[in-house]
Order: structure tokens, then sequence, then C-alpha cells
């Protein structure tokens, strides 16, 4: 699946972005911030591993589940990552999650690349696409609220962790 935005493509991370993608995973700044938690990763053999993992559980996972790269169309850089998954306990509800190198931070770009993956999820059969962020990270709360998620609550149902959960249903954004 590749999606295309104005600035943007979102595409499968292959083992070749393994340095864009340390960069970004390897980075106290970003992994500070994940849900679940996930150490930083510490070299590029890691991350490998890593991307070689999602590469493999791609093809068996049910749409609009995944794990896509963000690259930048002006330069090819990769500047971000984006997934769907389902949330823990129940693994009822579908949480879309982005994260972006810190350079890339104030860009617009997650915003652009979520907005590209939600009108996507939402023609495979989705009705609902949830956010979670620890609740200082200011700049996820923001991201979701510009993404027109409407904020649910809080909760330390998911990952064990105290979130912010926002919620964009299919009537929203059609």
């Amino acid at each position: 699946m590749d999606l295309t935005t104005e600035r943007l493509i979102v595409r499968d991370w292959s083992e070749d972005d393994a340095e864009a993608a340390l960069a970004i995973y390897g980075t106290a700044d970003v992994t500070r911030w994940l849900t679940p938690a996930m150490d930083r990763v510490t070299d590029a053999a890691a991350m490998r591993s890593v991307l070689q993992a999602w590469q493999q559980a791609q093809p068996n996972l049910v749409p609009p589940r995944g794990r896509w790269a963000v690259q930048r169309k002006e330069d090819g850089a990769v500047v971000g990552g984006l997934g769907i998954h389902l949330l823990p306990p129940y693994e009822e509800d579908l949480e879309i999650s982005w994260q972006l190198h810190p350079d890339a931070w104030g860009e617009g770009y997650a915003s652009e690349a979520a907005r590209a993956l939600i009108g996507w999820a939402f023609t495979q059969d989705t009705d609902e696409l949830f956010a979670v962020a620890r609740p200082a990270n200011e700049r996820a709360i923001a991201t979701a609220k510009r993404l027109g998620m409407v904020w649910v609550g809080e909760t330390e149902k998911y990952y064990g962790l105290r979130l912010q959960v926002y919620r964009i249903r299919h009537t929203d954004v059609v």
C-alpha cells in the first residue's frame, strides 16, 4: 500500500530504511512517548531486525493494520513512521500512531500522513480509529485534534499507562 499526499509518500518499510528508522526509533525524544513503551533501538543491526519483523508481519495483518514509512517527496528522506494496531487488552479497537524524527517536528508531516492513512483505513471496512497519548505529549495531542479526533477521556486500560484517548469515526470525515 502506497499513499501519496502533496509532500509525502506513505509506503511499506524496507530494510534499506534501517539508518533512517534508527534516527527515529533510536532517539530518546521519540521513544519516551511511544505506546506501548518501547526501548530505544540502539544500533542499525537491531533496527534492521525490527524492520524485518515488521515486514514479515505485514502480509498477515488484516487491513487496515500495519506499519509504514513516511517519506518526503522532495528529497526521498524517511522522516517518520505510521501504524495501525489493535489496542490491548481486548484487541477490538484500532489505534493509529505516528512517530517523526525530531527534525521533522512542526512541519505538519504527522497530520498530513495520518490524514491520508485515516482516509485509506476508512475504505477498509473500518468505522473508527483511536489515538492514545501520554498526557504530557502535547505534540501528539495537538496532532490528534488537527486530525479531527475528539477527546474520549483518560484511561489506564491500554498498555498499563495513563493515557489520553482520542477517536475519529468514519462519519467524521465523510
